[in-house]
């Protein structure tokens, strides 16, 4: 090839495409997300999943208020019923399972013990807490959903970034996430045939959009307009498509983030196989957070989007074109200099003869051998550390 070739969507009549899944690194957040997820909490589209989670924000206020101000509440005729009086409200707020949690850490006491006690002996233990607490100020996150709950309690400085603001920044890029644009919930892949099938129906069981009372994660690709970058050995094209996914939770159960990346597949269970040129930024929710979100993560994300893969190809190309060992000792050499053991050095040698009927030679052929072998790495930290390995080979041959 001596342009990039982006393949129109009519290629795709014949039901799918073959991928080659021997590649790159196989990522399994998206799959964890799948498994965990129960029905309430997963959206057949971007709009419904917005509209869940604007809801909930429309019917919620923050504020900060003394700690040493809160009382508990607990009843000495109920064991199971403890809640706070906060300063200006007129009915007790019952804590979520996630807040009450959130308290007790933020007066450093045992929250898993006093959720073992009666409420009486919790509700004297966590008062005590609160009136001595040093940090004299807590920001609240309250909703008013039949009853008013405390969804989240935190620090004055706690920099929230709301759910509905992650999706509201993808929507903008990926309309209702259903087809409507480029990017949409992914397809399957057919492991009988190797065939990677983006038209799939939007189901319960198919779906990659979800959110909790805690968090909202969200995950879409751009699967009717695969990329060739390349050949495989057989001489058919090594196609991948575009995808990012990203997360936040409101209520500080984790970072908000976005990575995106190329892939060749997703299975089933949501899997992501043949990745490669994986990225990944996360804010925490500190003070300034939601300018960082305006100003850094959105337009990261419209950017990857928008742009064109030919930064992405042509750092494919460069490494495929690279030759850097022609020889068993150019081979060993290449490696052992780059810091890869005797061990680790013979089973990427191994591995690339294994899966390509040839030793390696290119640079790209290097890189496919060590994530090859960090996929079967059962301990993560090793596995990321050959696999950032890896990307840093190939970001230098391009």
């Amino acid at each position: 090839m001596t342009q990039v070739e982006v393949l129109s969507a009519d290629r795709d009549r014949a039901g799918g495409y073959r991928v080659d899944l021997g590649r790159g690194e196989r990522i399994g957040r998206v799959s964890s997300e799948w498994f965990s997820r129960p029905a309430d909490e997963r959206y057949l589209s971007l709009s419904d999943l917005y509209a869940a989670v604007h809801g909930r924000t429309e019917r919620s206020r923050t504020r900060t208020v003394e700690s040493a101000a809160i009382r508990v509440d607990a009843s000495r005729d109920d064991a199971e019923r403890l809640a706070l009086m906060l300063p200006g409200s007129d009915a007790p707020i019952a804590p979520t399972h996630w807040s009450f949690g959130q308290l007790a850490g933020l007066v450093g006491a045992p929250a898993a013990y006093l959720r073992q006690l009666p409420a009486p002996l919790a509700g004297i233990n966590l008062q005590y807490g609160l009136t001595s607490h040093r940090a004299e100020q807590v920001k609240t996150l309250e909703i008013e959903d039949g009853r008013v709950e405390l969804r989240a309690v935190t620090g004055p400085d706690y920099g929230r970034i709301f759910d509905h603001e992650l999706v509201a920044a993808v929507q903008r890029i990926a309309g209702n996430g259903t087809g409507d644009t480029r990017w949409k919930v992914p397809g399957v892949l057919d492991w009988s045939t190797g065939i990677y099938n983006p038209r799939v129906d939007i189901t319960q069981d198919t779906t990659t959009l979800y959110a909790s009372d805690r968090d909202v994660f969200l995950f879409l690709v751009d699967d009717l307009n695969p990329i060739e970058a390349g050949r495989l050995p057989d001489g058919s094209p090594d196609l991948y498509f575009r995808g990012f996914y990203c997360w936040n939770s409101e209520v500080g159960a984790k970072t908000l983030g976005m990575a995106s990346f190329y892939l060749r597949a997703v299975c089933q269970n949501r899997n992501l196989w043949g990745v490669e040129d994986f990225e990944e930024i996360t804010i925490r929710h500190s003070k300034y957070a939601a300018s960082r979100f305006a100003h850094e993560a959105a337009p990261a994300l419209t950017r990857f989007a928008n742009s064109s893969p030919l930064p992405f190809v042509n750092g494919i190309r460069a490494a495929r074109e690279k030759i850097v060992a022609r020889s068993d000792e150019d081979r060993s050499d290449f490696l052992r200099k780059r810091g890869f053991s005797k061990a680790e050095t013979a089973k990427i040698i191994e591995t690339v003869l294994t899966e390509e009927g040839r030793k390696p030679e290119s640079v790209f052929d290097f890189v496919q051998g060590i994530t090859a072998v960090a996929r079967d790495k059962t301990q993560q930290d090793a596995r990321l550390d050959l696999e950032a390995r890896a990307k840093k080979l190939l970001d230098r041959a391009a």
